[in-house]
C-alpha cells in the first residue's frame, strides 16, 4: 500500500483502512507471542502502512483547515 493509493481514499475509508490494520497488527503481535508467526517482517510492513495511513489522515485535515 503506498500514499498515493492512500490520497485518493476518503476519511471514512481511512478509518476502516486503519481500524484493520491495526486489528492485524494485533494478531500478527499475538502470533509471535505465541511462536507461531511465519513471517516476522510483515509486523514492520503493517506498522509502516499504519503509519502512512495517519500521515495522509493528518494532511486531510490540515487541509481542511486550511480551506476553512
Amino acid at each position: 500500500m503506498n500514499a498515493k493509493e492512500l490520497r485518493d481514499r476518503s476519511m471514512p475509508e481511512l478509518n476502516k483502512t486503519l481500524g484493520d490494520l491495526e486489528e492485524q497488527l494485533f494478531k500478527l503481535r499475538f502470533q509471535k507471542s505465541t511462536g507461531q508467526i511465519e513471517n516476522p517482517i510483515k509486523i514492520r510492513e503493517v506498522r509502516k502502512d499504519i503509519a502512512r495511513v495517519l500521515t495522509v489522515m493528518g494532511e486531510n485535515r490540515t487541509q481542511e483547515a486550511s480551506h476553512d
